[in-house]
C-alpha cells in the first residue's frame, strides 16, 4: 500500500482485482484467501491478500463505498462471465 494514488474505487476494478488474483496475473505464491480491512491506524478501508501463514502478501486501498459494497464480492469472488 505504498503507492497512495493506487486506489481502488469501483466495484468493476475490485472484480478485475480479485479475477487476476485468482488468475495468477499478478505472480503471487501460495495465495490463500482475500479479506477487506481497515488500517488500525487511520481507519482507511483496504483489500488484504493471505498467504497459507495467513501474512498480507499484497494490499490495495479501497474508497469507502467500495468498502461498504464489495464485501459480498470478497467474501464469494467474482463472477465470471461465460
Amino acid at each position: 500500500m505504498n503507492n497512495e494514488l493506487d486506489v481502488i474505487n469501483n466495484l468493476k476494478e475490485l472484480e478485475r482485482f480479485l479475477l487476476s488474483i485468482e488468475n495468477g496475473g499478478l505472480g503471487l505464491k501460495d495465495v490463500a484467501g482475500v479479506g477487506m480491512a481497515t488500517n488500525n491506524s487511520d481507519g482507511r478501508p483496504f483489500v488484504a491478500v493471505f498467504d497459507n501463514s495467513q501474512q498480507l502478501i499484497l494490499a490495495r486501498w479501497v474508497t469507502q463505498d467500495v468498502y461498504d459494497n464489495g464485501k459480498d464480492l470478497v467474501r464469494n469472488g467474482p463472477s465470471r462471465a461465460h
